[in-house]
């Protein structure tokens, strides 16, 4: 949980003794506001709250409205948003708002020092850092009646461990990235909780769009729209209630929720749309491609809410904790016919190049590694948007090629593996996988020659000397004539 006040106070205007044995009220009082002085009377309770507490500028929390029907649009106070400081006058206007509950709802704060939550019924909680006795003995006067609780029901609880991926640079920079490989399109704002605003992405637009996001606002990114409009109607279902995004012929997005009695005006109202999706509803189906939280202007995320987190999400908690160096431990997933080896980290699936599975010279990956084998690998890279994590198994070994630096100039015979038109390779090393080097055909024997063809065949000794070895192009240089020549 977050910060609980030292002192918290439920004002009420019910005689805490028309209770019943289960603390329910008995009395007469109506659970509505009067609109008159007893809701007056509220107001200059939180009022002297706030004034004892050295507060005249709470801070709008979590705001939140209801769904709006279909063809109506949510109705929000200008600058209702996460994080919008007000006027005391105007918090209390909020407050008067949310007594009458005329829909729109949130916490009013000042970090560490004060809080303001209205519940149902007509039952407020105050919360300060200071006893604030004045205001106490004037709530009393007033004829509410205020008691001493140990939190606000209505306290945020913060010890849920959630993911909040921030819309930071790196996230808006990966954004941009989807959108140009049309791997996403849509974006939806969650300004306030049961509002939204929809955004179609262009390549060029992000930045644009960008800039006109709420502060605190939650994104949901989602694939583009469908330019087939009579497509996406005929997939309407036969029954159920499902959210519809579309694109009007001036570029502006709207959406609605409808059902199946909706459905004929909706056809309607979307003859001249020039793009359209459909979007469940249930927590299930409604699967964004991945989510984020903006944070504030100096970078840090002081929104307390998050979204509902989609797998890019959960992957994007776990990259962020890997770091170029690390070592990690994995299950071979599978190796595709491209030679990638996949080894799921925990959940998500890593990948190994082909150069990176090996120091030395193999056919196929399945010659190094095999699937369902646990393995330990270094993380080369992480990238976010889309999620990539690349891995090295060699590079948890040394380099046996290093080993041969120290034997440059040494003489030996070793067997051709290969004969080509302009040398031959021969491997240096008596195991089978040893290395290989290159002895140009300008460096063979004359005795080895036909003319300008090649006398030797693979399988044949040949005597040779290590001239260069190159770690960086894996090259290594021999020569057969300076070998007969030394001899």
């Amino acid at each position: 949980m977050g910060w609980v006040p030292t002192y918290v106070y439920r004002v009420t205007k019910y005689d805490p003794d028309h209770r019943d044995e289960h603390g329910y009220y008995t009395g007469p009082e109506d659970t509505v506001s009067d609109r008159g002085a007893v809701e007056a009377a509220y107001l200059r309770a939180v009022a002297a709250f706030a004034e004892d507490s050295g507060v005249d500028r709470p801070v709008i929390r979590e705001p939140q409205v209801p769904h709006p029907p279909f063809g109506s649009t949510a109705v929000l106070p200008v600058g209702f948003h996460d994080g919008a400081e007000v006027s005391l006058d105007v918090g209390l206007e909020l407050v008067r708002s949310m007594l009458r509950d005329n829909g729109a709802w949130c916490r009013l704060e000042v970090e560490d020092r004060f809080t303001v939550h209205v519940g149902w019924d007509q039952y407020l909680y105050v919360g300060s850092d200071r006893p604030c006795e004045r205001a106490l003995a004037l709530t009393r006067r007033l004829g509410l009646f205020p008691e001493r609780l140990d939190s606000s029901p209505y306290a945020v609880e913060t010890d849920v461990e959630e993911v909040r991926r921030p819309a930071d640079d790196a996230f808006w920079s990966g954004l941009r990235r989807m959108v140009s490989a049309r791997r996403a399109g849509l974006l939806e704002e969650m300004y306030v909780e049961g509002a939204s605003r929809w955004h179609r992405l262009t390549r060029d637009g992000v930045d644009a769009v960008r800039a006109r996001i709420a502060p605190r606002a939650r994104i949901a990114v989602w694939p583009d729209l469908s330019d087939d409009v009579e497509a996406v109607l005929g997939a309407l279902p036969a029954e159920g209630t499902v959210e519809c995004v579309w694109q009007d012929t001036d570029g502006d997005v709207h959406s609605v929720l409808v059902d199946e009695d909706s459905f004929p005006v909706l056809t309607t109202r979307l003859s001249g749309a020039t793009a359209v999706a459909l979007l469940p509803l249930t927590v299930d189906e409604r699967v964004p491609l991945f989510t984020g939280v903006m944070p504030d202007a100096d970078g840090v995320l002081r929104a307390r809410w998050g979204n509902e987190p989609t797998p890019s999400d959960r992957h994007w908690a776990l990259l962020r904790t890997l770091r170029p160096g690390q070592i990690v431990t994995g299950t071979v997933t599978h190796i595709a016919s491209f030679g990638v080896t996949f080894v799921d980290i925990g959940g998500f699936e890593a990948m190994i190049n082909i150069p990176e599975l090996s120091w030395r010279r193999f056919e196929h990956p399945s010659d190094v590694v095999s699937v369902g084998e646990v393995i330990e690998a270094e993380v080369l890279g992480v990238a976010f948007l889309p999620e990539r994590v690349s891995l090295s198994l060699k590079s948890l070994y040394e380099d046996p090629m290093r080993l041969l630096t120290g034997q440059i100039g040494r003489t030996l015979v070793g067997p051709i593996t290969k004969v080509l038109p302009f040398g031959v390779f021969v491997r240096v090393e008596e195991a089978e996988d040893g290395f290989e080097g290159l002895v140009h055909i300008s460096e063979l024997a004359d005795e080895h020659l036909a003319g300008p063809e090649i006398a030797l065949r693979a399988g044949d000794a040949l005597p040779v000397r290590i001239v260069d070895v190159d770690l960086s192009r894996r090259r290594i240089v021999l020569t057969n004539r300076q070998a007969v020549t030394r001899d």
